[in-house]
């Protein structure tokens, strides 16, 4: 039996996830689909409503029947032929999405995460409805692309206003990176181009501390993240070096929530954040499905690797 790693040619988390498997003697087989399909083959044939067959590599060849668990670890977009014109690479991508990523959606697996899992619960006003459903805390919140909806929302307390999706865009060769920011009421004055897309605003929750909740399977490691500076205290991610950390038992009403957030996503795991308020009271911001752990497994030790590694080994939570 095989473990399947979709991921990423630089990802120091699947380097040490292919050591761990290698170490507990697990077969195991490394791809990235931006090889396809210039280092990456499929032939697949389906027999008695089952795909069989292999994906080969210049180094490996999986048969895809020996495939029982799948680490769906962010791995890269098809690079069709630069011989190719324009039109011609979006059709054969399409054919590539559909064709070897449909083989592959369709492996009955264990899978961390599914794809149309993590789909399903990329949508951040999904989540929070979803949080809310199964008894978690969630800050109020509007969607909009209107100014004088944001500005009637700000009236009523702090604000803070934060990306629907990733906070980093690439533009010839740059890397741009956006934080969750507090709406000032310079912000307020001048919102032009806030009706060219929708926007997030969230009311600013008071915060003793943060907390991310990884979640593995069964397996929760909830750590407190403690702010050093102004800017992290906005956003924890604007400075790591500035960031303490403690590894914490969450509230059980808390942890039962988070379990059940789980479930309703199909997800086996997810990195979920949290703001605590002075007063002790948890509130959920969102969950990312294919969310970084490493640096929480190198800042406070807990194995995380090793618990992942277990769980693909075995092939269930």
């Amino acid at each position: 039996m095989t473990v399947l790693i979709l991921a990423r040619d630089l990802d120091p988390s699947a380097d040490a996830m292919v050591t761990a498997l290698r170490d507990r003697g697990t077969p195991m087989c490394r791809v990235n689909t931006a090889w396809f399909p210039a280092q990456l083959s499929v032939s697949a044939g389906l027999r008695r409503g089952r795909w069989s067959g292999y994906l080969r590599t210049p180094a490996h060849c999986v048969e895809l029947e020996d495939v029982h668990a799948v680490w769906y670890r962010s791995p890269e977009a098809y690079q069709m032929p630069d011989a190719l014109s324009e039109p011609e690479r979006h059709h054969a991508f399409l054919e590539a999405k559909y064709g070897l990523g449909g083989v592959l959606s369709s492996l009955s697996a264990f899978w961390v995460n599914h794809p149309a899992r993590m789909a399903d619960a990329a949508y951040k006003p999904v989540q929070l409805v979803r949080a809310g459903e199964c008894g978690l805390t969630v800050p109020d919140t509007v969607i909009t692309n209107e100014a004088d909806t944001v500005r009637c929302f700000a009236a009523e307390g702090h604000t803070i206003t934060k990306l629907l999706g990733s906070n980093t865009i690439s533009e010839e060769g740059t890397r741009k990176l956006s934080w969750t920011g507090v709406l000032g009421e310079d912000d307020l004055a001048d919102l032009r181009g806030i009706e060219v897309t929708t926007h997030m605003v969230q009311r600013w929750v008071p915060k003793a501390f943060e907390a991310r909740v990884i979640v593995m399977g069964e397996h929760m490691t909830v750590v407190a993240i403690h702010a050093g500076n102004a800017a992290s205290y906005v956003d924890w991610r604007s400075d790591y070096d500035a960031l303490t950390y403690d590894v914490i038992e969450p509230p059980a009403a808390v942890s039962k929530g988070i379990h059940s957030l789980m479930r309703a996503f199909g997800l086996v795991y997810g990195a979920l954040d949290f703001v605590v308020t002075p007063s002790g009271e948890w509130v959920f911001l969102e969950i990312n499905p294919g969310g970084q752990y490493g640096w929480i497994e190198a800042a406070t030790g807990v194995p995380l690797t090793s618990v992942l590694a277990d769980l693909l080994t075995e092939g269930r939570p």
